[in-house]
């Protein structure tokens, strides 16, 4: 038995697929419920990597203490410098993160984003690829080197073997709509 319960309407987008559609940046000044804050060695060029790359947006800034990023509601990133004697670390030299962030994407902004991170970070993109759980992923090493994974939700078969497989784990497909 679970308790897990479909609640997919909660999201910033609830369809799949390409037909889904990015929603606009919110800009409002909400509590984040949950962000992410990078150390970097320099302020203005994660600023710039993580606009272009990602589709971020500046929502504020404090100079020399905070940039604060967002790109859909509750996709929040805070740009904080480094500590002191900290070096950036080298495009090629860089270890692999022990961890990751992942933002919900949709599938139509992931060739650009894999197109950008490219650009800015060469050697440092890899996908895009397909998971078990029916999403598209394109993971990045930042500059900083963080790993940032782009996620976007494929259609989603309630007949398939990844339903069932899923099901089988006690998550199920929801309901269609009344009328579909």
């Amino acid at each position: 038995m679970s308790d897990f319960f479909n609640a997919f309407e909660m999201g910033p987008t609830s369809e799949r697929g390409p037909k889904a559609v990015a929603p606009e940046v919110f800009r409002g000044i909400y509590a984040m419920p949950v962000f992410v804050s990078v150390p970097t060695t320099d302020l203005a060029a994660s600023t710039d990597f993580w606009l272009r790359a990602f589709g971020f947006v500046e929502l504020f800034s404090i100079p020399g203490q905070v940039v604060h990023l967002r790109r859909w509601t509750y996709q929040d990133v805070l740009l904080v410098p480094a500590p002191s004697g900290t070096e950036a670390p080298e495009p090629q030299a860089a270890p692999a993160p022990a961890m990751s962030v992942s933002f919900l994407c949709v599938l139509s902004e992931l060739d650009s984003i894999v197109e950008a991170s490219s650009e800015l970070a060469p050697g440092r993109v890899t996908g895009p690829r397909d998971t078990p759980w029916r999403t598209r992923d394109v993971e990045v090493i930042t500059p900083e080197g963080a790993r940032v994974v782009m996620t976007a939700p494929l259609e989603f078969d309630p007949d398939s073997q990844e339903a069932r497989d899923l099901a089988e784990a006690g998550v199920f497909a929801p309901e269609p709509e009344k009328g579909e």
